[in-house]
């Protein structure tokens, strides 16, 4: 899962959202350098991507790539799986996307620092809406170009388009198995549990 995922999955609070968009940047142990809503956020982060790695649909999901992709499968099925979850947004939530984005970049901006590379980050997402932007399928391309360029290898992730675009709706429908699972997985953590 990418950021629009573990934000949407990480809960609503600004602790959560924040958390689960400082999970993707923040390294090492939790020692009490956050307030504990974020770090219970970033936990919750880490959890999710340990549970989605070991998850049999994602097996699944990575297979439907020639072996010879098979390194770097993860990385590309995280932007896609973000990609499918602004395309299907309504089906997982009440609050419009553009309403969720909206709330997540003022959040950002009301921030006095940012962790990390997430300060460098923070205002192009904003500027360019990356997280509004994944309902377009054009977009994942250019988020791997990006990915393959910050891996020092422009043109790594080049490879996957054209099975990405044979494999759409079979991986459309592995997204769709597994996120409900996320959904519950994410529901049982501590963080979540307090809502209750």
């Amino acid at each position: 899962m990418n950021y629009l995922a573990h934000l949407h999955l990480g809960g609503s609070r600004p602790e959560q959202l924040l958390g689960s968009l400082y999970g993707d940047f923040v390294k090492g142990p939790l020692k009490g350098e956050f307030p504990e809503g974020i770090e219970k956020a970033i936990d919750l982060h880490r959890r999710l991507d340990g549970f989605t790695d070991r998850h049999p649909l994602i097996k699944q999901a990575r297979n439907r790539f020639s072996p010879e992709l098979a390194r770097y499968s993860g990385i590309v099925l995280d932007v896609f799986f973000d990609h499918c979850l602004a395309q299907h947004w309504a089906d997982y939530s009440s609050t419009p996307l553009p309403r969720f984005t909206q709330k997540v970049y003022h959040l950002l901006l009301d921030q006095s620092e940012l962790p990390g590379r997430l300060e460098r980050v923070a205002p192009y997402m904003i500027a360019d809406d990356w997280l509004g932007s994944y309902q377009e399928f054009q977009v994942i391309r250019s988020a791997l170009a990006g990915i393959s360029r910050r891996l020092g290898q422009p043109g790594l992730l080049d490879h996957f388009w054209p099975q990405l675009e044979e494999q759409y709706d079979f991986l459309t429908q592995d997204f769709h198995q597994l996120y409900p699972e996320l959904q519950r997985f994410a529901d049982q953590h501590p963080s979540h549990q307090e809502e209750q």
